[in-house]
């Protein structure tokens, strides 16, 4: 029996960030004055510095307009809007990996898969060369994990197994909680019918997160399905078949998987509530 094909999960957006440092009216006029003399500053700056000023403040005005409409819509779920307003975003400022990591999951959620595509590796390459003194590193690490698992879900909505899982093995290794990456690459791996690397892949994903339930059915699946018949033409699996099995349904005893757990425990002669033969 073929257990039922096992979902990939996706990572959804993170509110934008309002933009801040933002130079506030008044702020320029203030700072020309000289405090002891009462007269203009040797320094005070040009009349191109201070329309550059005005500028960069009502950039930042309207990017943060913006942040507050694209997240408005995200949180309704509204995937066409949110992406239109990511796009002026993109345009005001394309140094900002969070714009197109943003970007990614609404093409995402809208099924432009290739556009998803893009969006994330033009995001990865918007990290790795942020300069922000005030960025975090491991926040910046975090994201393009999360950016890489989305490409992974792409691929696989493409239909492309092998990009996928090289996306997905990527995240796994720069993510600081690896567990939903190793899950992914577990699944697609099974999917694709390599047992053997859905149990390695499954077992890191376990490693990461141990109460991930899907992870152990998809392992006692693949391990199952490796099973052969013995010399009295009995089904035997290999070991810790049975206890992958078994955890699932400790898990999530109401689980979508719980039919089909309980039939292959059932083919090799085990009760799902006992570990001894029938």
């Amino acid at each position: 029996m073929n257990p039922k094909p096992v979902l990939i999960a996706a990572t959804l957006a993170m509110a934008l960030s309002a933009i801040s440092g933002t130079v506030m009216p008044g702020t320029c006029s203030s700072n020309m004055q000289n405090s002891n003399s009462g007269q203009a500053s040797d320094k005070q700056p040009s009349k191109e510095q201070i329309e550059k000023l005005k500028e960069q403040n009502d950039k930042a005005i309207q990017m943060n307009a913006l942040i507050d409409q694209v997240n408005t819509a995200i949180n309704a779920r509204n995937w066409k809007d949110a992406a239109d307003g990511i796009k002026q975003l993109v345009i005001l400022d394309p140094t900002r990996w969070e714009f197109y990591n943003s970007l990614q999951v609404a093409q995402l959620n809208l099924g432009q898969y290739q556009d998803s595509i893009d969006s994330g590796e033009k995001g990865i390459e918007a990290a790795r060369t942020d300069k922000r003194p005030d960025s975090d590193p491991a926040q910046i690490k975090a994201n393009i994990g999360q950016m890489l698992t989305n490409e992974g879900n792409s691929y696989l909505k493409l239909r492309k197994n092998k990009e996928a899982i090289e996306s997905y093995t990527k995240a796994a290794a720069i993510s600081p909680n690896p567990g939903l990456a190793y899950f992914n690459l577990c699944a697609t791996q099974y999917n694709m019918g390599d047992m053997d690397g859905a149990v390695a892949s499954c077992n890191n994903a376990i490693s990461a997160d141990p109460k991930r339930a899907d992870a152990y059915f998809i392992k006692g699946s693949a391990m199952y399905g490796n099973g052969k018949l013995n010399a009295k033409g009995e089904y035997e699996v290999p070991p810790g078949t049975i206890e992958a099995l078994k955890k699932y349904l400790e898990l999530s005893p109401n689980g979508s998987h719980v039919d089909d757990v309980k039939e292959m425990l059932k083919a090799i002669g085990i009760k799902p509530d006992s570990t001894d033969h029938e």
